[in-house]
């Protein structure tokens, strides 16, 4: 990892499922250079992992509290995380 990049995992709750939120996260984060993945969680949240530049994670989080046109996002956590072995963002299976 760079100097200028970094690491984080966000838990984004809502309606955040069934609603094509993985979707375009997976398109948002490649808009913005991200490498990580994103999931849908059993209890109903989304969580994703983004590696990057400072300011395009910075972005992306912030693009996340909108999410996809029929998302209604209630909180994002967020917290640092390591970077994945591999570039690239990838939709992952539920976990």
């Amino acid at each position: 990892m760079s100097v200028n990049e970094v690491c984080c995992t966000a838990r984004i709750s809502g309606t955040v499922q069934m609603v094509w939120y993985r979707a375009w996260t997976v398109e948002e984060a490649e808009k913005r250079g991200l490498s990580g993945w994103v999931r849908n969680r059993k209890d109903g949240t989304v969580e994703a992992l983004f590696w990057g530049r400072a300011k395009a994670v910075e972005e992306m989080l912030a693009a996340c509290r909108d999410g996809p046109p029929n998302a209604e996002v209630t909180d994002i956590v967020t917290s640092p995380a390591e970077p994945p072995g591999k570039r690239g963002f990838f939709q992952l299976p539920t976990e």
